[in-house]
């Protein structure tokens, strides 16, 4: 008797990648909404105790919870025979709605590894020499603003990416939903791609200070960031209704 099957791990993957899944957004939300305002209203010593005890755990779980999500999500492509077949991302309802989904989720674990890690541990490290009565790092302030940015642009696409991955197996498999022209799933596609690639430069040029884009707006509070998130799963809802119901 066979201790694993291929349907087995399947479902033993797809578990493993929603409890990981779970863990990193709460703590991306538990950050922007929490955190951050809450920092915002303490005093510098208490704000650099709480970053020395509480933050960079928090952050230990959060950057291991993003990459254990993408590995369960490869894992769960890899084993999946429907995954590997073209015409199920390029002509179907739900290929091209998973499919924004997976690429808002890697582009969200690159800014985690990329930019929110490398900021945070340069905020962190200047928390801990201030406590132990060092000098401030003039390069503290600027990291943990490039932290926030990408912090809250992630904020900004994990509501639709939530949306996707559970719409991809749930909101689009009804009577009007199935089989699409290759046309129709090709430009839902690369619309998603557009607005990721609009809003990941975006927050790269607030990261790295090149001025007012126009959208800045997005990132001034994190009920800004909500709102956006929430527009951008209205807008995803009704380009699948427009393009990819039969």
């Amino acid at each position: 008797m066979q201790l694993f099957t291929k349907y087995g791990l399947d479902g033993a993957f797809r578990i493993s990648h929603v409890i990981v899944a779970v863990m990193w957004m709460g703590l991306l939300w538990f950050f922007n909404f929490v955190q951050v305002p809450a920092f915002a209203e303490m005093e510098p010593a208490a704000r650099n105790a709480a970053m020395d005890k509480i933050t960079w755990r928090a952050l230990w779980w959060f950057r291991w919870a993003a990459a254990a999500t993408v590995v369960f999500g490869i894992a769960i492509l890899g084993i999946g025979e429907q995954y590997h077949d073209g015409a199920y991302w390029t002509e179907t309802t739900v290929g091209p709605v998973l499919l924004v989904g997976i690429l808002f989720g890697l582009v969200m674990f690159a800014n985690v590894w990329l930019v929110i890690w490398p900021a945070q541990q340069i905020a962190i490290a200047n928390a801990r020499n201030l406590l132990a009565g060092g000098e401030a790092d003039p390069n503290a302030a600027a990291a943990a603003r490039r932290g926030a940015m990408a912090s809250r642009q992630n904020t900004i696409f994990s509501l639709p990416l939530l949306v996707a991955m559970v719409g991809a197996g749930h909101f689009f498999l009804g009577e009007n939903f199935g089989v699409v022209s290759s046309g129709k799933a090709m430009t839902y596609l690369i619309i998603g791609l557009v607005v990721l690639v609009v809003l990941e430069l975006n927050a790269l040029g607030m990261i790295s200070g090149r001025g007012n884009t126009g959208l800045n707006v997005i990132y001034e509070t994190h009920k800004n960031a909500m709102i956006t998130g929430f527009g951008l799963i209205v807008f995803f809802y009704i380009l699948a209704e427009v393009l990819l119901t039969a």
